[in-house]
């Protein structure tokens, strides 16, 4: 056997053993400490398993410039897995983001919004490890092992807001705010796999699973309230995120804006300007913690966004540039 075929072999099987720790891990109950280690073995199963395709493809694990230092994961990533909007890519960097934040964050909190990134990693992994080098991993670990057993029980924000100092309740937020948006926005299984209950109220008794009160022969009281809302719930946009979701939308819609650069940063901020959101609280929220202000959108603001490009795309970003100019 080569000596390229012995490193690949080997790297693969560490990635093997750094899967199942990681899923050894996860689910076992007594460790408190599964999420921050799971994010560790599953990125380090991930590294060892691309290094391994790119001895496949011939390609070098080193920088060209520190010969003596082998790639990060980040790059290895970006070497297999060209387009930046492959939706295995998306997952994995926020994973990634997840392992990296880890040692300075307590994340157990928040397991429920990760759950569905874990368990679309993991498929991922078993896919793209038989894609690249023909390994079952049911050879290795039995199918019904292979499902995240995640603990149902996440905070509120509000709770969190009370548990935690402002500035680590604020990043827990926004991190599960921005969990939420791109898992709907990216819609795949291959970014995450919701782990879901839903409750709808129906007048069919039949077709229920407990009844409450609305029906006057249910054991169970219940009723309609309406309540007022946490602006992290219901303004969960960051600026980055505005941006990801509106250009998600505009390439379902097939819509191309007549601007070179696409929708970015700067055509968000005439938006910003012209129509005056930062004054609108149907569109945005403005966060105060300590002597630090920042912003956040809601999902309005995002349709209403794509709504004014979808009546003139081509001419949008130089009607904005020229009202603006006007007002001033």
């Amino acid at each position: 056997m080569s000596i390229k075929n012995n490193l690949k072999n080997q790297l693969i099987e560490k990635s093997v053993e750094a899967f199942i720790m990681g899923l050894e891990i996860y689910n076992k109950p007594t460790i408190k400490y599964r999420i921050e280690g799971f994010s560790f073995f599953i990125c380090n199963a991930w590294e060892l398993m691309l290094k391994a395709e790119l001895i496949n493809k011939n390609e070098s694990l080193y920088y060209k410039d520190h010969p003596e230092r082998t790639l990060s994961l980040n790059e290895t990533v970006n070497k297999i897995y060209t387009d930046k909007n492959t939706r295995i890519r998306l997952n994995l960097e926020k994973i990634i983001d997840l392992r990296n934040i880890s040692t300075h964050f307590i994340t157990q909190d928040y397991e429920l919004k990760y759950a569905p990134l874990f368990q679309a990693c993991v498929l991922n992994f078993i896919h793209e490890i038989n894609r690249f080098h023909k390994i079952d991993i049911t050879k290795y670990v039995a199918q019904n092992f292979l499902t995240i057993s995640a603990t149902i029980e996440p905070l509120s924000n509000e709770e969190i807001k009370i548990k935690y100092p402002a500035e680590i309740a604020e990043r827990f937020i926004k991190q599960a705010n921005e969990i939420d948006v791109l898992t709907e926005e990216y819609n795949s299984d291959k970014f995450s796999i919701n782990i879901k209950q839903m409750l709808y109220i129906t007048k069919k008794k039949d077709e229920a699973d407990f009844s409450i009160r609305i029906d006057k022969s249910a054991i169970n009281a219940g009723n309609i309230i309406k309540e007022l809302k946490d602006p992290a719930d219901t303004h969960k946009y960051a600026h980055g995120l505005v941006i990801t979701a509106v250009q998600e939308r505009l390439k379902k819609k097939n819509i191309t804006i007549g601007y070179k650069q696409g929708f970015n940063s700067y055509v968000l901020n005439l938006f910003i300007n012209f129509y005056n959101i930062k004054s609108n609280p149907k569109y945005t929220y403005c966060h105060i913690v300590g002597n630090n202000k920042s912003y956040t959108y809601s999902q309005s603001c995002v349709e209403f966004i794509v709504k004014e490009i979808e009546k003139d795309p081509l001419n949008i970003v130089e009607s904005l540039k020229l009202g603006i100019n006007k007002k001033r």
